[in-house]
């Protein structure tokens, strides 16, 4: 058995269906010591805290629900791992996905960020590595009318890297947090999550400040994860769009900004039509 090279991150919110599978997949790897796996639980109330005070794993039980990005930090501000990894509780791991993670940071050192490949229960491919988002990416994200109707225009396949069909790994913008693979000397350079994001958007933030500070973001296609999409989002519809636009709107101030009001004021209203658009949806609890 060689030395504990990885800290798996698995934040759970109300998700309890899909966790004992999620720890399940992560065994081989925690019997092998390749893997240490904690579990920081977001005050869950399905009967997850009750669940993993029976399981013989490492778990942070917080008082509140701090949020994608606090919660994940109550672990990752503990790593002594060479690599981190943030995995959603509605992922499985697929065999030997850990270790080609590991083998190819080793082998990639200005790499700071690595993303596997993300596939649906049903091993169709899901779109987890992008472009940066830009002012089009209004009207050209993955849920936009525009897409929808149109799925192959181009600016849709430029900012959702829809064409790049990888079978080899690729240098890119931004990988999902769903399974989200980092150097801890990187992550200590850069710094944490941050925190203001409470849901959405602070992978996107966290790669653009690894890109900011000369560390590559790369996407791992021979590394496999299951995922469900929304396993734990779901139970909230209405706080999560909202989250989900007001992100929008942060990370666009935070990077973005030019300091010009009437533009601030234009993108923010933007963002305030497009959250009025998809409130009604959230409310009857559909997709946001």
């Amino acid at each position: 058995m060689g030395p504990m090279r990885l800290t798996v991150v698995v934040l759970n919110y109300n998700a309890h269906r899909f966790l004992p599978a999620c720890l399940a997949s992560l065994a081989e790897d925690r019997a092998s010591g390749l893997a240490r796996v904690v579990v920081v639980d977001n005050d869950s109330g399905d009967g997850s805290v009750d669940w993993l005070r029976s399981q013989d794993v490492e778990s942070i039980l917080l008082p509140g629900n701090h949020g994608f990005s606090a919660g994940n930090n109550a672990a990752l501000e503990r790593v002594e791992t060479d690599y981190a990894m943030l995995l959603n509780p509605d992922t499985e791991v697929r065999p030997g996905a850990l270790a080609a993670l590991v083998d190819f940071m080793d082998r990639t050192p200005r790499c700071g960020v690595a993303g596997p490949r993300l596939v649906d229960p049903d091993g169709a491919r899901q779109l987890s590595c992008r472009s940066f988002p830009s002012y089009k990416t209004a009207l050209f994200n993955r849920y936009s009318i525009l897409t929808r109707l149109f799925p192959e225009n181009r600016h849709s396949r430029e900012y959702l890297l829809s064409t790049r069909e990888a079978t080899q790994p690729m240098e890119v913008d931004w990988v999902s947090g769903a399974a989200l693979f980092v150097r801890t000397a990187a992550m200590r350079e850069v710094g944490l999550l941050d925190e203001r994001f409470f849901m959405y958007a602070e992978d996107v933030d966290w790669c653009y400040r690894f890109k900011q500070a000369d560390w590559e973001v790369w996407y791992q296609p021979g590394a496999r994860v299951m995922h469900h999409i929304g396993g734990s989002s779901r139970t909230l519809p209405l706080r999560t769009m909202l989250e989900r636009h007001r992100s929008m709107y942060y990370f666009y101030k935070k990077h973005y900004s030019r300091g010009v009001p009437i533009l601030d004021l234009m993108i923010f209203s933007g963002v305030l039509l497009r959250t009025l658009v998809h409130l009604p949806g959230a409310m009857r609890g559909g997709r946001t």
